[in-house]
C-alpha cells in the first residue's frame, strides 16, 4: 500500500445504511509511503489510520 500527502480515501461502511466515510490524508508516518497514515475525514475528525481491506485510495491523476 502506498499513499501521498493529499490523496483522498474512502472507508467503506461496516453496516448495512452506514455511510462511507471520506478523508484526506494529512501525513505518512511509514517508509515509502506505507502506513501509518494521518488522515482528516470531511466531519472534521483527525486520527492515526492503518486502512484495511474496507479501504479505497482515490490517486490523483496529473493532467498533461
Amino acid at each position: 500500500m502506498h499513499a501521498t500527502v493529499g490523496e483522498h480515501l474512502t472507508i467503506q461502511g461496516k453496516q448495512v445504511g452506514q455511510a462511507p466515510r471520506r478523508g484526506e490524508i494529512l501525513e505518512v508516518r511509514g517508509e515509502d509511503g506505507g502506513p501509518p497514515y494521518l488522515v482528516r475525514f470531511d466531519d472534521g475528525h483527525e486520527t492515526l489510520l492503518f486502512p484495511g481491506a474496507d479501504c479505497v485510495f482515490e490517486h490523483e491523476q496529473h493532467a498533461r
